[in-house]
């Protein structure tokens, strides 16, 4: 049994890209035509992650035209070129399957919006907003004499 998890973790592809269930991705998949190859984005919320190591995938819905569109993708696929994040759900289940049933804006899913924190940077304009009044004031009492 060791022997197939070491050829397993060998296909596990890096993914730098983290994303979760909730957020709405660009999946940018190869597609090949004959001899030709192709790249095609599949924009849409992802509503479920199953499995784990190589068997990982993942499921995205999109609205086409008035038609739900489910697709899966398998996670460690060689023909996924790269998945961008577009937006961050803020969501309390771990599959989101309810979507399927709901229409317009019932079939939406909050964004999550994170705070960051820029304590340094605010002390420091804080700082730096001091000293310009200071130069200003400074300069104002140079134009009156």
């Amino acid at each position: 049994m060791d022997i197939i998890r070491a050829i397993e973790n060998e296909q596990v592809k890096e993914n730098k890209t983290s994303f979760g269930i909730g957020d709405t991705i660009k999946v940018h998949f190869k597609i090949i035509e004959g001899k030709t190859e192709r790249i095609q984005v599949f924009e849409g919320v992802c509503i479920a992650m199953k499995g784990s190591g190589v068997k990982r995938t993942f499921t995205v819905r999109k609205i086409s035209y008035g038609v739900g569109v489910e697709r899966i993708f398998p996670l460690n696929s060689p023909k996924i070129d790269k998945i961008e994040v577009v937006r961050r759900g803020r969501i309390r289940r771990a599959k989101l399957y309810y979507l399927r049933d709901r229409v317009g804006k019932s079939a939406k899913i909050t964004e999550l919006i994170v705070k960051k924190k820029h304590k340094k940077k605010k002390s420091q304009e804080i700082e730096a907003g001091v000293k310009e009044s200071e130069i200003k004031e400074e300069k104002k009492e140079t134009d009156e004499t």
